[in-house]
Formats: C-alpha cells, structure tokens, sequence
C-alpha cells in the first residue's frame, strides 16, 4: 500500500482546516519571484511599514530603494545568475536589504553568522565559491568584500537595478549545515522551491498587508528564510527582536504582545515554555508556529491563538508538514508533526524502499515541488540522498531521503519516531557528532573520540568522549578552546569524558549505548569547588545554580561547561538586570564564564551607572555591594 500524504495525494489532504484558514485571494497565481513581490508590494503600499526593530523603521519604499541601491552596486562588481554572494551581517536590517539586493542582482545569498569561528566562515565562503562577501568588517577575508559601511559612499553613488528578472529555477540561497564527513555541506535552493513554500504559507495563515510578523531566527537557521519572505511579498510588516529578547522565553512572550505580532515563529525549545505561561487575552497573536526540534508539551486550552507545528529539512525548503497542536493531556505521546503542505508529498518506507503498512514505522522520505536542487559541489553526497521519485507521475519529480522516522496515525497526521542515524538536533541546529569528533581528534592530546547526546530529550546536551593520546592529560578548557576556532558554539560539547577505551559491538563499530552519562568522576578536570566570596559572587553563582538545576556553583565554575548555552544565557542576562539593574550582553558572558568574571563585570558596571543614579537608588544598590 502506497502512504503518500500530501496536496496530489488520494490519502488524507495536505493540511487540515484549523491549520489552513480560506485561501487568500490576492496571493497571485503567477511565477514572479521573491524580489518582484517584494517591488511589487513597494508599489502598492510605499509607505507602510516594512521592517521595524526598536525605535528604527523602514517602509516598504525606502526597503526596496536600498535594496535597488546596492543591487546595482553588486552588478558592478560582477554579481549576476548563479553567483553566491556571502552575507556575514548581524540580525537587522541590513541583513534583509543584503539579501534582496543580492536577489535583485541575479545572485544566490549564503548566509554567514558573525558568531561562527574565522576558520568556519573561510570555509563556507570557499566552498560555495562566493567571490563577494557583503559585511560591516574592514578585517574581512575574501575576493571581494563590500563593507557597508566603508563603502557607503561609492554604493549610494551606483546605479539603481530597477528592473529585476529572475527565474524560478535559479539559485535562491545556499544554506550550510553539519556534515558527517567532518564539513558543512551546502544546501542549493532554488527560487521555484521558494515560492511554494512563501505561496502556500500565504494561503495557510491568511497572511495579508495587515499583518505583523516576527524575526527571532538566528540568520543562518533556515527557519529566517520563513519568517521573512512571506510577510514582505504580502506587503507585511516584519518586526526584528533583539538578541536577548529573543532567547528568554518570559521576554519574548511580554515582546509579541506589546509589539502586537499577529504571527510568530519560535523555535521548540522556547515554545514549550511560551505555551505553558499566561497570555493576556488581548493579544493579537493568531499563530504561533514552532520547529526545528520534537515538540513533547501540547499547548495549554486557555491560549488566545493557535499552535502549529513544523517538519522539514532544509533541504526541502524549511517547511515539509505542518498541523496545529490542539490542548492534550500528558500520556507520554508528543505532538504529531501534522500533513504534508502544498505540492509536497510524504512517503514513509523500508529498507527496500518500499511503503510501509499504515500505521507502521518507516523511513520518511519527501517530494514534491520544496526539494532542493542538492548540496552544493558535492554530487557524491547529493546521489545519497537525493533520488528520482518513483511515486510521482511528473516526469523529472525527485525525492529526499530524510533519515527521520515517522508513522502514519489515523486521522492522516505524521508521527515523528526519532532518527535512523547519530544525527542530532541541538536548540533547534542539525548536529552530525563526526564532525566534532574529526576536529576533536586533530588535537595532539587525543588519540580517539566519539560525541553523543545526554539529558532529557527537551533539553539534550552533547557529551565528548575522548581517549588521550599516550602520556597525555587534555583539560576541558583547552579542548573546548580548540574547537571553538573551529566549531560554532551550539557544537561544542557540554561535557568532556575520559576514557581508557571507547566501547565497541561484537563487530568492531562504537557501541553508543554503552557510553556512560557524564559525571563529576568521569569527567575531565571537574574544578575543585571554591565557596563565592563576595556579595555579588554569591548572588550570581545562586543565579546559575537555579539555572542549571544544580545544587552548587563555585567562583572558579564555567558556566558553559557546567551545561549552560546561549538560551540559558539570555536567562542569566535578564536574571541579573532584575537583579542589580545592570544590563548585560550575551558577549558579556561569553567573554567572562566564570562566576567570579562575571561578578566583576557587573561590579564595573553598578560602580559606573552610580553617579546617574538617585540618591536612593545608589544606596540600594550599595547595599547589594555590601550584603548577600
């Protein structure tokens, strides 16, 4: 029996109507791509509100003026069809104008997170083959670099490139993620596999000019592509949060509501708190869609908008099914991850690549109109995994096989089961451990290793578990160190285990059910406990031990290898304004770690802001110097 779920599909219909309000008229039944749209919505409604971040504003006419601005900047520089051009930009505004004007020019955008080490950027950039990299750093490596703000005068100067033509099988953007073989591989989307996601999003949600939608995705998570361009073709209003905002539940939940978002994206990790807190009735949030990990909580009966959660992976274009999570009771079952969306189709099959029965576990595979063309320069990888689909009437149809399990339920939703393979998902990243295991074991002090995950499954944690080479005692500092210059900092491990050996099967392979749980006995170089001195000190490791779950934490205790990320550190960061009224930033914490840094640099700062302070507010934070 053939299980295919999708919009062509004789089995259950792609989405349900609680996840797919009336279509909306005006989404046009063309092939125009995302850069006409968007000039398109600048012509209709020049002056509405295009991007908004704080107190800064663009509308829709001065997005596509800048965008036509630099757009003709990069075709003199050689940017046309098939050219990559990188964007390492923070979150903002610049970033969206980059990646249209680079859309306007012809070109494909390859999304670079300032957060990522040198070494990783250099290597994403000579990958893809990106002869322009666009950023706001005069220290830049490339062939081409366009500093936004060094070249602002020669950019203002070019020609605008009013009139854009692009095809819908033309790169759109190319997106790295871990690779098994110890690199990133890219991921070629098309502007064809764009549009159906933005069209059937548009008709979904009932996205319409009216609308106000949020940015919280970290810029190379694919997740952005989703909450940008199906608001700004709709001639929408995309709202950005700030860093710290965006990674605190509490904060992001008060943010939606005071900023009157009408649909949001949020990773799963934040939803699960987000849906079990109180909204306000008022709020104008009718959608919150969540993805990127397993949803295990369902959504509380007395929320004033609808849960719906996503499947897909990026190399079918964000989004592959989508179903909204009604309230249910905890009996041990998640969320399923709802129906296939427009012009996709789901298979789940075999080994032998044949359907399984209804209801039973197979392997997911996709197809349809979101597949990606493949992965970028890597046709050995993209035969893996890329196939002719043989379900598919439409000649030149393809499928992508997903690694992901899933079960078929009775009402026609998808059960998400788990993976077939070591794969892991981290925050919300796709995590492939042999790529940390082939940096880790470059390091002259480690003979073999082996990265897993360890926790709960709504909070999983990577673990390293190495063999030191002969003679050798590796500290955790200095391999963490290590990676970080390679390594972004969602891949580096939580935890590193000492092992005499690494424990094997019958038949010679890693025997991963065997690794143990991480501990203070096995663990390398655990800080020997040193009691918080001094006032601050006190109430700062107090912080992170409620944070952490833990029962103590030590002036010397990092907070990083103790188990803390950056979600958490956003917690601390909102923890200790309410605190001591000192704002903090995620860079704070990265740079300090350390209970007894991280006191100090709020110590700086509660000194400094004394002398704009009351007389009564100095002495109460006075007393905060002076008493735990």
């Amino acid at each position: 029996m053939k299980i295919a779920v999708g919009e062509f599909a004789t089995a259950p219909l792609a989405v349900t109507q609680s996840a797919a309000p009336p279509a909306d008229k005006s989404v046009p039944k063309h092939r125009k791509c995302l850069p006409q749209l968007v000039a398109a919505a600048a012509d209709k409604s020049p002056e509405h509100l295009a991007l908004g971040m704080g107190s800064e504003s663009l509308t829709y006419a001065e997005l596509n003026a800048r965008a036509d601005r630099l757009a003709g900047y990069l075709a003199s520089l050689g940017v046309g069809p098939a050219v990559p051009v990188g964007i390492c930009l923070d979150r903002g505004f610049d970033y969206i104008i980059a990646a249209l004007a680079v859309w306007k020019a012809g070109g494909a955008y390859l999304p670079l997170d300032p957060a990522w080490p040198e070494d990783r950027r250099g290597f994403v950039l000579e990958d893809a083959q990106a002869s322009v990299l666009i950023t706001r750093d005069v220290t830049a490596k490339a062939n081409c670099v366009v500093d936004l703000a060094r070249d602002k005068d020669r950019i203002e100067r070019a020609t605008p490139l009013v009139e854009t033509e692009t095809a819908p099988e033309r790169l759109a953007y190319i997106i790295y993620t871990s690779g098994s073989t110890g690199r990133p591989k890219g991921v070629e989307v098309t502007h064809g596999n764009l549009l159906n996601l933005v069209s059937w999003h548009r008709r979904a949600f009932g996205v319409t000019g009216s609308d106000r939608a949020s940015h919280v995705a970290g810029l190379a998570f694919d997740a952005a592509v989703w909450e940008l361009w199906p608001y700004l073709s709709a001639g929408s209003s995309v709202v950005v949060a700030d860093d710290t905002t965006r990674s605190c539940p509490d904060l992001l939940r008060e943010w939606l509501a005071a900023e009157g978002i009408t649909i949001s994206f949020v990773p799963t990790t934040l939803a699960e708190r987000m849906i079990q807190s109180p909204w306000p009735s008022t709020t104008k949030l009718r959608y919150l869609l969540t993805g990127a990990d397993t949803l295990h909580r369902f959504p509380s009966p007395e929320l004033p908008f609808q849960l719906v959660n996503n499947y897909g992976p990026t190399e079918c274009t964000v989004v592959a099914t989508s179903g909204v999570v009604g309230p249910g009771l905890t009996t041990g079952e998640r969320p399923p991850i709802g129906r296939a969306i427009a012009n996709t189709q789901i298979y789940l099959l075999n080994q032998n690549l044949q359907p399984v029965e209804r209801g039973a576990t197979g392997e997911i595979f996709i197809g349809g109109s979101s597949v990606a063309r493949g992965y970028r320069n890597r046709p050995d990888l993209t035969a893996e995994r890329f196939f002719k689909d043989p379900f598919s009437a439409v000649a030149g149809s393809r499928m992508y096989r997903t690694g992901d399990l899933g079960a078929l339920l009775p009402d026609g939703q998808i059960a998400f089961q788990g993976r077939l393979d070591n794969q892991e998902k981290i925050r919300g990243h796709r995590i492939e451990p042999d790529e940390i295991v082939s940096v880790l074991t470059r390091h002259p002090k480690v003979a073999s290793a082996a990265v897993a995950a360890f926790g709960p499954a709504s909070s999983l944690q990577l673990a390293a578990y190495l063999v030191p080479a002969a003679g050798e005692a590796p500290r955790s500092y200095e391999l963490r160190e290590f990676l970080s210059r390679k390594l972004p900092e969602y891949m580096i491990p939580a935890a590193f285990v000492r092992m005499t050996a690494l424990p094997v099967t019958a038949n010679g392979k890693l025997d991963r059910t065997a690794l143990p749980a991480p501990s203070a006995e096995n663990t390398l170089d655990v800080t020997p406990y040193q009691a918080p001195e001094t006032p601050i000190e006190i109430q700062v490791a107090a912080i992170l031990a409620q944070l952490l779950a833990l029962d103590r934490v030590g002036r010397d205790d990092n907070f990083f290898l103790l188990g803390g990320h950056s979600l958490l550190g956003a917690q601390v960061i909102v923890r200790a304004r309410e605190r001591f009224g000192v704002q903090l930033t995620l860079r704070d914490l990265f740079e300090t770690q350390t209970v007894a840094k991280l006191a100090e640099r709020i110590e700086r700062g509660l000194v400094a802001s004394l002398n704009s302070m009351s007389e009564e507010e100095a002495s109460r934070i006075l007393a905060l110097l002076e008493h735990a």
